[in-house]
């Protein structure tokens, strides 16, 4: 079994898809007010992770590595239609206001997340290439399963705006996915250890992070 396989099998545990709050949401059981705190906390993470992508691509030595991480940066920031503001546009359709998105105060797992996120991407390239991959790895099929939830059970005006971050994470994230697990095998053994590492403590904090905004299962202890 191969470095990724075995990573894979260790990330299976914490599948965002089992997580209460998005079992909430493929069944429509979520209530606007709730999507609303949802968004504003997590457009946090989404202006941050350029800055992540970007503290992991000055620490590699390799152009061809960094290359690749290069075009995932300039996806995340490039045009009027950049992640994050896809990302606002989202919080906007489901009644948030720019200003609230802005303005809110963070929770723990938010802190928790966004500060976790700076720190393994500083840590080391390697540590931060496994935090990357456990984030992108998970973001089609999660897409996915929003884009379902939100179609079906949450009406609003502007569904284009609604949907269209998740859209564009459906196919850029899976590609993304597959370069990142790329990289993570050029890796030495040490190298492959600090990814895994980083990998499994990035899984944590996602799922932590769900944990602030839906309180109903145990979060993960993290050592960062």
């Amino acid at each position: 079994m191969s470095f990724i396989d075995n990573l894979n099998n260790e990330l299976v545990k914490y599948n965002l898809l089992n997580h209460p709050f998005y079992e909430q949401w493929s069944m429509g059981k979520l209530s606007f007010s709730i999507l609303q705190k949802y968004a504003q906390q997590y457009y946090h993470h989404v202006q941050a992770f350029p800055c992540y992508i970007s503290a992991i691509h000055s620490q590699c030595s390799n152009l061809k590595s960094r290359q690749v991480l290069l075009e995932n940066l300039i996806e995340e920031e490039r045009g009027e239609e950049n992640h994050p503001e896809l990302w606002m546009r989202f919080a906007e359709s489901i009644g948030a206001t720019r200003e609230s998105v802005l303005n809110s105060t963070w929770l723990d797992g938010t802190s928790n997340l966004v500060n976790g996120y700076h720190k393994l991407s500083r840590d080391s390239y390697a540590k931060g290439l496994g935090a990357l991959y456990a984030y992108e790895r998970q973001v089609p099929e999660v897409a996915k399963s929003k884009i379902e939830g939100l179609e079906k059970y949450y009406k609003v005006d502007n569904m284009k705006d609604c949907l269209k971050f998740f859209e564009v994470h459906i196919t850029a994230d899976e590609w993304h996915s597959e370069e990142c697990a790329s990289l993570i095998d050029e890796l030495d053994e040490k190298q492959k250890n600090e990814a895994f590492e980083g990998a499994t403590t990035g899984a944590k904090l996602l799922w932590n992070f769900l944990d602030g905004i839906d309180s109903r299962t145990p979060t993960y202890s993290v050592s960062l």
